[in-house]
């Protein structure tokens, strides 16, 4: 049973509410399993290095305290959480995660006190614990897109609907780069049904709530709180230029090439009637009604009925007597509909959300929560991400007889592990240092000015 004072305080974990029976875990996912993954693949090393940020004690300039200020959440077996655990060495940490064994784990924000200290300050009456530094998260499940996918609903996910994920990544990417001057951004597959992102530049981190919010504001173009398709609202006249990338770069590609087929949108009435349920204009919207009931039977392909009479409707949308009507605006609002990334705003906008770590082990599925690399997004496949009890048959298979220093490199995480190490860790932990050694520098040079006056 988890202590009261231990659970969330008014807090989801993965923007999700926690439910009761989460330990209900697949053949392949048990306690015995991830003890061995634990103990011989979990990168604890690069893990620990990412969330000190350079604060690692050997420069003079460091935070020392910094990362033992950081909350990391364990779900041990039968939904025990574990709020407020801290950890100042990476030695702690590994030594706390294979004690435990915890099925899940999330981070918290970096906290003005040690928060597994937090009852020792509250108990001097001192506001003192509260959030100061966080990455900028963003948590997109696939589960949102349900009333525009067909081929799977929920938690599941297969190759046909996966590139709405692929879409979501391609944009945000793009945006946290060019629009917002962010270079340090890492790509989570969360082990089921989405991803998550961070953004780990120092500038994000130091962003207050208001500031959060803004930039997950600039994202939205679905209104009323709700991902639902009606509330798709694209304002002004022009589209704003991030919006207008984004349909000529990539929802437009997507839309025609891959989900208009793979998830067969006209091919039935049932399916067609929604999109032109988008289309103020009833006149237009019943005359296409018209011309499809009456192809029923027609020599078009089911192949080719979803693109056919997506150009049917683009043609009446873009006629010359519907132009002044505004609609051809419509047709953007239909592909927005069905691709535009649909966020959990709130994850986004309080520094104080838990999200889960990167390679933990999802226990619906068994799969790994891998980085994807965003260059190469498109070739990222859910379904062939590694599994515990592969990654442990591989280990076997792999036996003691080995030149590789580390045990991950003798299993198909490997590619994972050079990937966040490589490409996001190492570039990251240079960025920190050259940071800290500006800091120090700046620092040393205002105490020279003071004693010289």
């Amino acid at each position: 049973m988890a202590r009261e004072d231990d659970k969330a305080e008014a807090m989801e974990i993965d923007g999700e509410h926690q439910q009761a029976a989460t330990t209900a875990v697949p053949d392949d996912f048990n306690a015995d399993y991830l003890r061995i993954y634990y103990g011989k693949l979990f990168p604890h090393g690069d893990f620990f290095k990412w969330l000190s940020y350079g604060n690692d004690g050997k420069h003079p300039g460091c935070d020392e305290s910094y990362v033992g200020r950081r909350e990391f959440s364990f779900t041990l077996e039968n939904d025990i959480y574990l709020r407020f655990q801290s950890f100042d060495s990476v030695a702690a940490m590994e030594s706390s995660i294979k004690e435990k064994c915890p099925f899940k784990i999330d981070i918290g924000p970096v906290y003005s006190v040690d928060p597994a200290k937090r009852h020792a300050y509250a108990q001097s009456g001192n506001n003192v614990f509260v959030p100061v530094e966080r990455e900028l998260i963003f948590d997109i499940d696939i589960s949102d897109y349900d009333d525009v996918r067909y081929c799977c609903s929920g938690a599941d996910v297969c190759i046909d609907c996966w590139p709405l994920m692929i879409i979501t990544i391609k944009i945000l990417d793009a945006s946290l780069r060019d629009d917002f001057g962010f270079n340090h951004i890492l790509w989570v597959y969360s082990g089921r049904r989405g991803v998550h992102c961070w953004v780990c530049d120092s500038r994000a981190r130091k962003l207050n709530n208001e500031q959060r919010a803004a930039i997950a504001d600039y994202f939205r173009v679905y209104k009323g709180g709700e991902n639902t398709m009606k509330k798709v609202s694209l304002p002004g006249a022009v589209l704003h230029p991030f919006l207008a990338r984004s349909y000529t770069d990539v929802l437009k590609h997507f839309f025609e090439d891959k989900l208009l087929l793979s998830q067969q949108l006209f091919a039935s009435e049932e399916r067609y009637q929604k999109i032109l349920d988008l289309i103020p204009d009833e006149n237009v919207a019943s005359e296409l009604h018209d011309k499809w009931q009456g192809n029923r039977r027609s020599s078009v392909s089911k192949e080719d009925v979803n693109a056919t009479r997506w150009e049917q409707l683009k043609s009446a949308l873009q006629s010359g007597k519907h132009k002044a009507q505004g609609l051809r605006r419509c047709i953007e609002e239909i592909v927005f509909s069905y691709t535009y990334p649909r966020l959990d705003m709130e994850v986004s906008k309080h520094m104080n959300h838990l999200l889960k770590a990167p390679f933990c082990i999802h226990p619906k599925t068994g799969r790994v929560c891998v980085p994807i690399d965003p260059d190469n997004c498109d070739d990222f496949d859910p379904t062939t991400v590694p599994t515990l009890s592969q990654l442990l048959g591989e280990l076997n298979a792999a036996g003691h007889h080995t030149d590789s220093e580390n045990d991950w490199e003798r299993t198909s995480l490997e590619k994972s592990v050079r990937f966040f190490r490589a490409s996001f860790l190492q570039p990251l932990l240079k960025a920190c240092k050259e940071e800290l050694e500006s800091a120090y520098n700046a620092k040393l040079q205002q105490s020279k000015n003071t004693l010289t006056w």
